[in-house]
């Protein structure tokens, strides 16, 4: 046995997460692959329906639609955990390489403002998936194929309440990563 320590989960900022959180996020993440999988079975099945037996599969068009934002909103908190999330580091790659504790100050400061901003997107989310639940919501056609919505809003809600505790976990890490950084000055 190696008395070696067991490494801390990272992210790519360089900030640990607790454990448990980064399996949340993993989990999340793998579900929505594996539905990006179920999915693409669903089409080739209805391409193959359609060409060989001239029988489409019904509803392939809604699913499809409504797969792609429940997706998105799967995988958003392991996208921002892994350090994949779209932004621009050249003042903050300047900043790590000259002034590392106002790096870190910087990057507290945009994780507690993408915070805000999932707190907001969560919040005005609240009330659509309420109202379609209430009216039974649904996409398609009667008689022909129909699926509720209230399900990809929900996860949605799921994968929204992610990222803005992944965002609030990498903004508490960055701000003591800072006063780490200060202290030993």
């Amino acid at each position: 046995m190696s008395d070696a320590p067991v490494p801390v989960p990272q992210d790519a900022y360089g900030a640990p997460l607790p454990w448990q959180f980064q399996r949340v996020g993993r989990v999340l993440n793998a579900l929505g692959t594996l539905w990006i999988v179920a999915l693409m079975l669903l089409i080739n099945t209805d391409v193959l329906g359609r060409n060989l037996f001239n029988a489409p599969v019904r509803g392939v068009t809604e699913l499809v639609a409504l797969s792609i934002v429940g997706i998105v909103f799967l995988q958003l908190a392991d996208t921002l955990h892994s350090g994949r999330f779209t932004r621009a580091d050249v003042l903050l790659d300047r900043l790590k390489r000259t002034r590392p504790v106002w790096a870190a100050r910087l990057q507290a400061v945009f994780h507690l403002v993408g915070a805000g901003l999932m707190a907001v997107i969560l919040w005005a989310s609240w009330s659509p998936l309420v109202e379609a639940i209430k009216i039974r919501e649904y996409v398609g056609a009667i008689g022909d194929f129909t699926a509720p919505v209230w399900p990809v809003r929900l996860i949605m809600l799921v994968g929204l309440a992610a990222t803005l505790v992944t965002f609030v976990l990498l903004a508490w890490a960055d701000w003591c990563r800072a006063r780490a950084m200060a202290g030993t000055r």
